[in-house]
C-alpha cells in the first residue's frame, strides 16, 4: 500500500511546479511483480490530475493581484483573453501532461477562471492516457 502512496506523492509533486520526474518511478514499480500496474495508474493519474489542480488553483489567488504593477497583464486584456481561452483554448487542457508547458497551461486556466467541471475532466484524461501510454510501451517492450 505504501508503494502506491509514494506513486501518488511524486505524481502529485511532477504536476506542481516542482521539477519532479514521476515517470521512472512509475515504470520502476511497475517491473515489481507484486503490484498491480491497474493501481499503480490509477494513483499516478489521480495525483498527477490533483497536482495540475493546485496549479489551477495558484492561478485562481493569482488573479487578485491583476491591478497591480508588476501582473503581467492588465485586467481588460486578461479578460479578454480568458474569453477566447475558455471558448477556443479549452481542449489545451488535454496537454498539462507535458512537460514545462502543461503546468503553464494549469495556471493559466486558473487565472483564466476556466470552470472546474471542464478542467478536472480533461486533464484527468490526458494524465491518465500519457500514463496508460508509458505503461503499454513499458510492458511492450518487455514482452519482446
Amino acid at each position: 500500500m505504501l508503494d502506491y502512496l509514494f506513486i501518488f506523492f511524486v505524481s502529485f509533486l511532477s504536476a506542481t511546479i516542482l521539477p519532479f520526474g514521476s515517470e521512472a518511478v512509475l515504470l520502476y514499480y511497475a517491473n515489481d511483480a507484486t503490484l498491480s500496474v491497474v493501481f499503480l495508474w490509477f494513483w499516478a493519474s489521480v495525483g498527477n490530475t490533483l497536482g495540475g489542480l493546485t496549479n489551477w488553483l495558484l492561478g485562481l489567488y493569482l488573479v487578485r493581484y491583476e491591478h497591480k504593477k508588476w501582473f503581467p497583464i492588465n485586467a481588460e486584456t486578461r479578460q479578454k483573453a480568458e474569453r477566447l481561452f475558455n471558448r477556443y483554448g479549452i481542449w489545451s487542457l488535454l496537454f498539462t501532461w507535458l512537460p514545462v508547458v502543461g503546468d503553464g497551461i494549469a495556471l493559466v486556466s486558473g487565472v483564466f477562471r476556466t470552470p472546474i467541471w471542464y478542467f478536472l475532466p480533461l486533464v484527468l484524461i490526458g494524465k491518465a492516457a500519457r500514463y496508460a501510454l508509458i505503461l503499454w510501451g513499458q510492458h511492450l517492450l518487455s514482452t519482446s
